[in-house]
């Protein structure tokens, strides 16, 4: 915003700003509106507030056409925002297709465009941007382009008429999660940082696992999945968690990049760990109509098996290089853990009342409000009136750096939806896999990676949802597999190299190579790489069926899971040579994608930890002959 209003005046505005910002999704929350009020209302919010704490900057433009600009973005947002407060009732009531389209409609839904796409260009960089604009070319180009990909086009009326004036375009389903659920996730999270629940998490991942080998690995993974499972955001976890756990790891021998890479892949899991697993998460929940709760407990059994093999695989590297793990002085320089336990009441809070059945807002409210009750049980943990003003300050600030681009993500979705695009996509997309549900996976796993490079998780996952799930539903897989297969791997493009941003992340905050932090974390996501092709399979990993149906599964998952941790660890008692790594990798491969009890699931299973066992013994027994040139590297 304007460089000459002083800094104080203008954090006195940003943070009213926000005030008003609470108030007003408090009020939504008591007493819900139509649609076409609180969706524009809640994105204007956003927009007035991305644009004031995100000013231009661009040092080839002159300082007063910059302020010029920024006064100009906010002036045209609260035109816009007059627009929908004054004309709700009429876009309410109005017949799509049918009702006239005035001068008005089309200037307001513009400009609302326009500001959308700065807005995204602010907040998360041209990449998305420039998705968008392809988007809006092929609205208008469409009959330019041949074969499948062809169609008439949009008229201007009727490209804005979808894209601002129904609940089908930017104030569909995108604004509309953002409204109902992430605003509250994003409060909460801000003020349960706010009491300290992020350094506790971390204390509380050294206390646990620092005097282990490798321990310092794991307390990065076990804090960041605990980080996670609260902030839903790679790049954030890595932020708050890794200025602890790289420099920790780093101290006990691992390599800058090593350090990185490993915070990178346990921050970016955080997506995929309950209770609150990222925007994307409650955009599912939105698209298959079914409660978040739902959601989080199919994402439990995947989640803690990702967890469990990258704790398995980081164990193994550590004893294969020699880490070091905490000395006994390093872990006590910790602060106490006892007189702050009681600040994990809050996520007991959230998970308790979504078990209850409340909304997953209103369980995010109660867990936001338990924050200014749970530090005053004890003295030692009592804070300041600055702590909350902070959460104050620093929630909506957050919720807005989210509202915007996923609201501009609903262009994507209007143009696919009312193009026919999606369906002729997924009929091309099983024309190419000649109806193979292995080709299909195969394809869009492929497609899910490329899109994620340099998309935050939450547009690559609905972009994917819209273009592969119905290929996939196609196929017979079931909407809640098919979804968390494509959310799957949109989460795992934060770190596949060349663009990850989670990776980019880590390696700022480690200051090592972007690259080789890349390339160290994408090595670490293939031990849970093919989770996603078990849950396709076996329907009981994503909690449908029986209690003991969901129990064997999930036992059998681990178990296939460790074989994949154990390859790529290359460890067993002594480093193991490439030619048993590869039969390992291989029979987990088959355990992990064949359900649990099939005959390829016990073939993997049986090939593969026998021939561990008959390593480790050959190793154990001294069978040297065996032992060294077949199964076990030398000892150096």
């Amino acid at each position: 915003m304007p460089s000459k209003v002083r800094p104080s005046v203008l954090g006195s505005a940003i943070f009213l700003i926000g005030l008003a910002f609470i108030a007003f999704q408090g009020w939504i929350l008591l007493e819900p509106q139509q649609p076409m009020f609180q969706r524009p209302v809640h994105l204007c919010f956003a927009l007035v507030l991305l644009f004031l704490c995100r000013p231009l900057t661009a040092p080839w433009m002159p300082r007063a056409l910059r302020i010029a600009l920024d006064a100009l973005v906010l002036a045209a947002t609260l035109a816009v925002a007059a627009y929908y407060l004054t004309g709700f009732e009429r876009l309410t009531t109005r017949m799509e297709n049918v009702s006239p389209v005035f001068p008005v409609d089309i200037w307001a839904g513009a400009i609302l465009i326009a500001l959308l796409l700065e807005g995204a260009r602010r907040a998360v960089g041209w990449i998305l941007v420039a998705v968008l604009l392809v988007f809006i070319a092929y609205a208008f180009l469409g009959g330019a382009l041949p074969g499948w990909l062809s169609f008439r086009g949009f008229t201007l009326d009727a490209a804005i008429e979808i894209s601002t004036m129904t609940t089908a375009g930017v104030l569909g389903i995108t604004t509309s999660t953002s409204v109902d659920f992430v605003f509250y996730f994003i409060l909460f999270g801000a003020f349960y940082a706010a009491i300290g629940g992020g350094q506790l998490f971390i204390d509380l991942a050294i206390r646990l696992a620092g005097r282990a080998v490798g321990g310092t690995a794991k307390t990065a993974i076990i804090a960041s999945s605990l980080m996670g499972s609260i902030s839903g955001s790679a790049v954030a976890n890595v932020v708050s968690t890794g200025v602890f756990t790289i420099p920790l790891m780093k101290r006990c021998g691992f390599r800058g990049h090593q350090a990185s890479g490993i915070e990178a892949i346990a921050s970016t899991g955080g997506q995929l760990m309950p209770p609150v697993m990222g925007v994307a998460a409650f955009i599912m929940a939105e698209m298959l109509n079914v409660p978040y709760a739902r959601i989080a407990l199919a994402g439990l059994i995947p989640a803690v098996a990702f967890y469990l093999a990258l704790l398995l695989v980081v164990d193994l590297v550590a004893r294969r290089d020699g880490q070091r793990a905490m000395t006994a002085e390093e872990v006590a320089q910790t602060a106490p853990l006892l007189p702050r336990i009681h600040l994990l009441l809050p996520p007991i809070v959230l998970v308790t009342a979504l078990v209850y059945g409340y909304s997953a807002s209103y369980a995010a409210v109660f867990a936001t409000l338990s924050c200014l009750v749970v530090p005053y049980l004890r003295r030692s943990t009592w804070i300041g009136s600055e702590r909350i003003v902070g959460g104050l300050r620093n929630a909506p600030r957050q919720a807005a750096e989210v509202a915007v681009p996923i609201a501009a993500i609903g262009l994507v979705i209007a143009v696919a939806v009312q193009s026919n695009l999606a369906l002729k996509f997924a009929a091309s997309l099983l024309s190419l896999a000649e109806g193979s549900i292995y080709a299909s996976l195969g394809l869009a796993m492929v497609g899910c990676i490329i899109m994620g490079m340099g998309l935050p998780t939450v547009a690559a996952y609905i972009i994917g949802a819209v273009l592969y799930v119905p290929a996939l539903q196609k196929l017979g897989l079931e909407p809640l597999a098919a979804h968390f297969f494509i959310f799957y791997y949109c989460v795992l493009s934060m770190v596949t190299p060349p663009v990850a941003l989670a990776s980019f992340a880590a390696a700022g905050v480690g200051q090592a190579s972007a690259m080789k932090t890349s390339m160290s974390a994408f090595g670490l996501s293939l031990v849970a790489f093919f989770i996603p092709f078990g849950f396709v399979f076996d329907p009981a990993i994503l909690g449908q069926g029986s209690a003991g149906a969901i129990a064997t599964s999930a036992l059998a998952l681990m178990v296939s899971t460790a074989l994949w941790a154990v390859a790529f660890g290359g460890w067993c008692g002594r480093p193991l040579a490439l030619p048993l790594r590869m039969v390992v990798a291989v029979a987990g491969i088959l355990a992990v994608i064949e359900p649990f009890g099939s005959p390829l699931w016990l073939a993997g299973i049986v090939i593969g930890w026998g021939v561990l066992a008959a390593a480790y013994l050959a190793f154990r027994l001294h069978w040297r002959t065996v032992g060294n040139h077949l199964f076990i590297q030398p000892a150096e």
